[in-house]
């Protein structure tokens, strides 16, 4: 399972900004592919993690209807935890070739506490998780010790 860091904050001079990290998990099982992404607490970081996340399915040959719903819901789920919840905000998508099936997590640092959202009118947002469902064979939550929390959805492969 390949990792790919999209930097987050500015980091120790040791460290560059653009590093990408490799992953040290163990290999996925036969006839399955992963990726991993740390997400940039922001919504611009995500316009780079939707391009990376269908080059990786285009890699793993996902028909192209597929991948556009996985796309959309990896949209959806990691905008949601950009605008609603607080940092770290990791991304995995995982293709089982067996079952013909995505997965897609998403963590982030849990519930961030809210004010006075700066949102845009009605009609432009609230929709996210209910394409999701739409899109998805199953979606949830799976909240940790410690507060975070791992959001999911299982998408058909094509």
């Amino acid at each position: 399972m390949a990792t790919t860091e999209i930097p987050t904050a500015p980091r120790p001079a040791a460290v560059p900004a653009r590093a990408a990290v490799p992953a040290r998990a163990a290999a996925p099982a036969p006839g399955r592919e992963g990726e991993h992404w740390a997400v940039e607490h922001r919504p611009d970081a995500l316009g780079p993690l939707r391009r990376s996340a269908r080059a990786s399915l285009d890699s793993w040959g996902v028909e192209p209807a597929a991948a556009d719903a996985a796309v959309l819901v990896v949209s959806e789920l990691v905008t949601n935890a950009v605008r609603h919840a607080l940092p770290p905000v990791a991304l995995r998508l995982r293709h089982d070739r067996a079952d013909r099936r995505l997965w897609v997590e998403v963590t982030d640092g849990g519930p961030a506490r809210t004010t006075a959202p700066d949102l845009p009118p009605p009609d432009e947002h609230g929709r996210g998780l209910f394409l999701v469902a739409a899109l998805a064979l199953a979606h949830g939550a799976r909240p940790h010790h410690g507060g975070t929390v791992v959001r999911w959805a299982c998408v058909a492969a094509g």
